[in-house]
């Protein structure tokens, strides 16, 4: 084997780096990846945290990355495992000291099998029932720090999809989203490591052409939506559709709140066990996180765009959710999502290499 094999093998690097192998794969809003590591030395490795909302409207007040963040701290957790260590985290500001130590007696997790194949799929899939066995595997999985919301059967389905229908169009009509839409997608693409290819957003060939032209400039989206009802064929593909073809929709509850850093850290670990679990289960996933980001934007009294008819429609939806989810889960919901049979999708997001997320 030569020096320059031998670098790129992580078997050659050594138990962190093949812990941060696996932990690269964590998910993060449009596969942002809000993270770099910095090896200290032989069991101790840094995390530099960041956030994006000082250009992403998905992002109030960096809620978003540090659920991402929760999910890449249990990742590593389940990494370090597999390795029959344990892993201790120090916080200090957007530093995360992370600490190894031997426990030869620990039981390996099952869902590190499932850390790299876990992905979203945005397409419909089919409507079979999640079993009792499934729902229970799931529900155990965020721990008793949460709860579950479950919207299954025909009505709650239809419920949540009309809801989904009309919150895409907030999203699709405000330039604040538009700038983000235009950063976070690559063309001609079916894998990206640092945004979502184009083949994986859920459009059929003709829409997602139009949308490509539309992009180039907001001027062409407001006359796309002006002119050609530019929204309903992304609504119907990419929220109406999928809303009603999955098994059930879901929200996760932490009981005692999200007050703090560390609660959200917490809410994207039992996120990442829940999707986790989701993808050893066989079924597929995918985030619709969307409804409460603008329901807290509406909630904390926070403007997020200059669309007045976007705003009054994000309104509207934020007390349709409420009315949905129960006025104690109000502040306190961490994830939304959809489940349920279906296929693996053609294309994804992947990440970038443990080299490029290394700190120099």
């Amino acid at each position: 084997m030569n020096s320059e094999t031998q670098s790129n093998d992580p078997e050659a690097k050594g138990t962190i780096y093949r812990i941060i192998e696996l932990a690269r794969w964590a998910p993060s809003g449009d596969n942002t990846q809000p993270w770099r590591f910095e090896i200290i030395d032989e069991v101790s490795f840094n995390i530099h945290t960041s956030d994006t909302r000082d250009w992403c409207v998905y992002d109030l007040d960096g809620n978003a990355s540090k659920i991402a963040v929760g999910a890449l701290l249990e990742t590593i957790e389940i990494a370090a495992n597999n390795e029959k260590m344990r892993v201790d985290f120090c916080y200090q500001g957007t530093v995360i000291k992370a600490t190894l130590r031997s426990d030869h007696g620990i039981e390996i997790n099952n869902l590190v099998s499932s850390i790299k194949t876990r992905c979203t799929q945005r397409r419909p899939f089919e409507k079979t029932a999640l079993t009792p066995t499934q729902k229970e595997a799931l529900e155990q999985s965020v721990g008793d720090s949460y709860r579950i919301l479950w919207f299954e059967g025909k009505a709650l389905k239809w419920s949540i999809a009309k809801l989904l229908f009309k919150n895409a169009e907030v999203r699709l009509t405000i330039r604040e989203a538009y700038e983000v839409h235009k950063q976070i997608i690559e063309w001609d693409a079916r894998f990206s490591e640092t945004k979502i290819p184009d083949q994986a957003v859920g459009l059929d060939i003709v829409s997602l052409k139009l949308m490509r032209w539309a992009m180039t400039s907001w001027s062409r989206v407001q006359w796309l939506n002006k002119y050609l009802s530019g929204t309903l064929m992304p609504r119907v593909q990419l929220d109406l559709m999928p809303a009603r073809n999955c098994a059930a929709h879901f929200i996760i509850v932490a009981k005692d709140g999200l007050k703090s850093e560390q609660a959200y850290y917490r809410g994207g670990a039992a996120m990442q066990r829940f999707w986790l679990t989701s993808a050893d289960l066989g079924l597929q996933f995918q985030p619709e996180m969307t409804p409460i980001i603008f329901s807290n934007y509406i909630n904390k009294g926070v403007k997020f765009t200059d669309n007045s008819n976007a705003i009054l429609l994000a309104k509207e939806l934020s007390d349709q959710l409420t009315e949905l989810t129960g006025t104690d889960a109000i502040e306190n919901r961490v994830f939304m999502g959809r489940v349920g049979v279906g296929k693996s999708p053609w294309a994804r997001s992947i990440r970038l290499s443990v080299a490029n997320l290394l700190k120099r």
